[in-house]
């Protein structure tokens, strides 16, 4: 059975200890203060990230990878391990023009090369360990022997079983990087309420409720969740922040009362992603175990 590989670009943030184990392939995306430019995750880590955030007078603006950036990513990688298929899994679509970035490199090289190629190229429809999540899958089933097709199916089915929500301190970075409505943005700033935002099915950011102060929008969080999966009790979760875990724990105790957790991971909200979500967000991922 040929091998599997799988590719994804950075703001996936899987912990670098998951990349190692599962040999998953990031393809860096770029942030930007000023004329100073940073691929994320090797030149600038998240910690160093949001403390220049916090000093930077002026927002940092991202960059997606092109199209030809990701054809020599396949080249090379169909070089290393020939006869091996590609799943390549990217942001949602409904935000970043990724996704269609690496159809197009895709096309790009069946066309220098003259045949069809066995790359399957994935909307995840979500954003930071929300698609991360389909990414350590998508491995994990490549490491168990499965074939390209299966993988695929999978991971997409993973997809539209995730559940997620995500408060942030100020809707500021997602008005002014054009992710929001400006309505959502005013609200954001009265009377310490704090938003409670989803991804759509299409992979579209969109408000789900308010409360009003940090503690009260993690309650109705969980409550949420405990809408959402009813009467399935056993799930994996991942928190995801801005360099700021205070209260992870106290939240993953809470949904502990409601739920059995098995897989529970901690991971960073990335620069490319943190751009447009600002210092202070907290996102938190289901999905049945």
């Amino acid at each position: 059975m040929s091998q599997v590989v799988i590719v994804a670009d950075s703001t996936a943030d899987v912990p670098q200890a998951m990349l190692s184990e599962y040999g998953i392939h990031i393809v860096p995306m770029r942030v930007a203060f000023g004329e100073e430019s940073f691929q994320e995750g090797i030149d600038i880590t998240a910690v160093e990230f949001y403390d220049k955030l916090a000093k930077s007078r002026e927002l940092p603006t991202t960059s997606q990878t092109s199209p030809s950036q990701y054809v020599e990513v396949y080249r090379k990688l169909m070089q290393d391990n020939p006869g091996a298929s590609i799943i390549s899994i990217h942001l949602s679509s409904g935000m970043s023009g990724t996704y269609q970035a690496a159809l197009l490199a895709k096309t790009m090289l069946e066309e220098e090369l003259g045949e069809d190629l066995d790359i399957t190229v994935i909307d995840s429809l979500c954003a930071t360990y929300g698609f991360g999540l389909q990414v350590v899958h998508a491995a994990r089933l490549a490491k168990q022997g499965l074939a390209a097709k299966d993988i695929a199916a999978q991971v997409i089915d993973l997809g539209k079983q995730r559940r997620l929500y995500f408060l942030v301190d100020t809707l500021e970075y997602l008005q002014k990087g054009g992710r929001i409505g400006k309505a959502a943005a005013i609200l954001g700033t009265l009377l310490n309420i704090k938003p409670i935002l989803s991804v759509d099915s299409e992979g579209i950011i969109y408000a789900v409720d308010k409360a009003r102060g940090r503690k009260r929008a993690l309650s109705r969080v969980i409550e949420l969740f405990i809408k959402d999966f009813g009467d399935h009790k056993d799930l994996n979760i991942a928190v995801c922040d801005a360099v700021n875990p205070e209260g992870t724990e106290e939240f993953l105790k809470l949904m502990s009362e409601h739920f059995t957790l098995h897989e529970v991971v901690r991971t960073n909200i990335g620069a490319v992603v943190g751009t447009h979500v600002g210092q202070g967000t907290l996102a938190v991922f289901v999905w049945p175990a």
